[in-house]
Parts: C-alpha cells; structure tokens; sequence
C-alpha cells in the first residue's frame, strides 16, 4: 500500500519502541513528530544520533532526521496520527501503572480534529485503551468518541509491539500486528495505516481482545521459562547436568524446553504477567506461580554464587554479563544486575562487572566498589566467574583460556568446564 506522505504523524515516548517507529514512519515520507518529556533526548534525536542502542537505527535516524522527515519535540503538535509508546510499569504492590498512558492522552486531547487516530502501542492492562479514551472524552467534549453506539469523529485503537531487542527495525516491518479498535470502524482506520509500512498480516480485533493477547504471548513466555528454571535447580540438587537433560528432552519430536537462567528480565516478560494476575487473582495461579519461581530463581543464583566465593576468600569475581539477554545493552528489569549487585553489596571491591554493552556502571553499583573491567582483564585477574548472560563475547573464550578458574554458569555456556576443586570447609559441600 502507498504511504500517504501528506500525513502527519506524533510518537509519543521516544523509547525502544517509540523512537524505532518513528524512524520507521519517517523513512517511508510522513512528516513525523518524536515527543519526549526529556530534553536531553529530544536535543539527541534532532542531531540526527540515538539514546539507545539497536542495530541500524543509528544511521536510520541520521538520514530521516536530515531529510527533515523526523524531528522531536517536548510539546505534542497537532497531526492526523498520533501513537503512544510510553513507560507502564508496575508498582511496588505489583499493580499496574497507567498514570504514563492516561498521562499521554491528556496531552494529545487539546489538539485533536474531526477524523484523527489515536492508537495505544504501550502494553497495557485489558480496559487500558478505554480508560484513555474516557479521558480523552472529559477534556474535548465537543468531539465525539467511539464506542457505545457511536461511531466517534475520532479512531481510538490498541496494536502492541511483538518485537526482539536487536532485531526492532526488521520485526517491526516483518512481523503480523494485532490490532484493536474502540470499534470495528476504529480498527479498519488504523489497519489502514499500519499497512503503510508493514509487511506482516495485519489482523483486526477489539481492543479489550489486543490488549489481552499482548499480555498472553509474554505471559506464555513466562510460564515456559520458569518450567526451564525450576527444573534447573532441581537438577542441580540432584547433580545432573541440566544442560544436557534438556538437550537429550528437545529430541522428543513434541517437546521444546527453553533455557534456564538467572532469572527473567527485560520491561515486557518479568512485568506484563503481573497485569493478567492483577485483573484476576483468584483464578491466575499458574501464571502468578511461573512470576514466583522466575524471581526465586535469582535468588537462588545469589545463594549459590556466594557459596562458591566463601569457599575461594582471597579472590576477585568476574560477573559476565548485566543485560537483561544477549548482546543488547537493555538493563531492565534484568536478573543479572540483581544477582551481580547483591554480591556487589555483599564483596565489594572484589567484584568486577564485565559487560561489553555498557560504558558505565548502573546505579544499583553505586558506593559498592565494584568496578566495570573488560573481559581479558577479567580472565587475567579473576578467579572466580559467574556467568549470568551468554553474551556472544563470553561464548567465544575457548577453555584453555579459564582453565583453573572456579565458574559457576547460569546460562551453560561454559557446561565444558571441569569443575574446581577444593576442600570444603566444616559443615559445607564443595561446589
């Protein structure tokens, strides 16, 4: 479908998945406005550089923001499509917070015309796009709003994103939308601007139903990873090498277990399950189960790790890895900053943190003594490892390299190294 260029188009959140849309949009030729509550990213996106890090998006924004196609702003302007890509995270009691999305739509409210689409990308509780359009409705009365009946003089929508760190420029084009209307007719507008510049089948639903899918593929993913987890550490009990049971299972021709790690991270897997359990406690117990065991599956791998560092009092800790999965610089809610900032708390300067996506420490390092060291640094002074991200630098050191290093591997991708021994001291069992 040809893009109509003379459309104008707001991203509200210039985020992993906002600011990726917006250079996406603006590549194809709509005039596009980046709206940010941060001043420093408004000032990097309009020097043509990026705030995050993701594969080509650096030379896509370049070249749409010097072609005058992409320009960002600390104040929403009016325009024929607006998409709202921010923060909904949970809150300390594990509730879901949409003050950022309501937020958002008080925002776009005064500027909004006859005939403009406001479609919700931001994973959100079931009733989420509702509750935006009410607030929309109490602050433009003049402006009728779809639903009950009424078709509205506006198209309010829901179509999250279903994309992997690394790969957003290429997902976001190649990947089937599921996409949400207040109404059918709501839906029908915003297909027809979503097929713009996707690829993928674009598939139409209610909102309530988008919004619950969005939640059900992470939370599937959850459930999946915590069978993978809880098996880990009962194998390890039972000392067996879980790497392989897994490995010798996944030849079963109906069987795919994933992998187990350190726990589960990222803003989508480790929070969006909490919204279905949130919505209905009583009867989500499986999905609050595979929440419980993912978080214990970090303390575990504290415990553990620390149990090999006592037993080794005169030597440094290399924790590999922080980010939240391979190869990304993404630290949300990642299990490895956790696990890594706990020893952090507990060794201090003993403890060295080797990640090849960061520049600097985050700010759960901070006062510890903890220090950022590369990796062949790492491997000269270090004796003890800790792997918590299977980074592909990490999986590149043969084993003549840290042959007489003591690791414990959260991810197996060191499964090929004998074991350090030592002698216990009273009381405990050598690892």
């Amino acid at each position: 479908m040809p893009v109509d260029t003379k459309q104008k188009v707001s991203v509200i959140g210039l985020g992993y998945i906002g600011l990726p849309t917006a250079a996406l949009i603006a590549r194809g030729g709509c005039q596009v406005v980046g709206v940010d509550v941060s001043p420093h990213v408004v000032e990097t996106v309009n020097s043509g550089r990026v705030h995050i890090e993701e594969v080509d998006l650096d030379g896509l924004v370049q070249g749409v923001v010097s072609r005058g196609n992409l320009r960002a702003s600390l104040d929403v302007e009016p325009s024929d499509v607006f998409i709202i890509a921010v923060p909904t995270p949970v809150s300390e009691d594990r509730a879901p917070d949409i003050s950022y999305v309501l937020k958002a739509a008080s925002t776009v409210a005064p500027v909004l015309k006859a005939g403009d689409t406001i479609i919700l990308e931001s994973t959100s509780p079931v009733g989420t796009t509702e509750q935006m359009r009410d607030v929309i409705a109490s602050l433009r009365p003049d402006l009728k709003m779809p639903g009950k009946g009424v078709q509205g003089d506006i198209a309010i929508a829901y179509c999250p994103e279903r994309v992997l760190p690394g790969r957003i420029l290429v997902e976001l084009i190649d990947n089937d939308r599921c996409i949400g209307g207040i109404t059918p007719r709501c839906a029908r507008k915003a297909l027809g601007f979503y097929r713009q510049f996707v690829r993928g089948q674009c598939i139409t639903t209610t909102a309530r139903a988008a919004e619950m899918v969005k939640l059900v593929e992470n939370s599937f993913r959850d459930v999946n990873i915590a069978f993978a987890n809880e098996l880990s550490v009962i194998a390890e009990g039972m000392g067996i090498d879980v790497w392989e049971v897994i490995r010798l299972a996944n030849r079963h021709p109906r069987v795919n277990i994933l992998q187990p790690g350190p726990g589960v991270g990222g803003h989508c897997i480790a929070v969006d399950p909490w919204f279905i359990v949130h919505g209905d406690p009583e009867n989500a117990r499986i999905i609050r189960t595979a929440r419980e065991v993912n978080d214990a599956k970090t303390d575990h791998v504290v415990t553990r790790a620390s149990d090999m560092v006592d037993d080794y009092p005169g030597e440094d800790i290399a924790c590999l890895g922080l980010a939240f999965k391979a190869n990304i610089d993404d630290f949300r809610e990642s299990p490895a900053v956790k696990v890594a900032a706990r020893l952090a708390r507990r060794y201090g300067r003993r403890v060295k943190l080797v990640e090849p996506h960061a520049q600097a420490l985050p700010m759960e390092f901070a006062g510890t003594g903890a220090e950022l060291m590369d990796l062949d640094t790492a491997l000269e002074q270090c004796g003890l490892f800790v792997i918590l991200v299977d980074h592909d630098m990490f999986k590149s050191v043969p084993i003549d390299e840290r042959a007489g290093k003591a690791v414990y591997d959260t991810r197996g991708i060191w499964s090929d190294q004998p074991p350090r021994i030592v002698t216990p001291a009273p009381g405990r069992v050598a690892l």
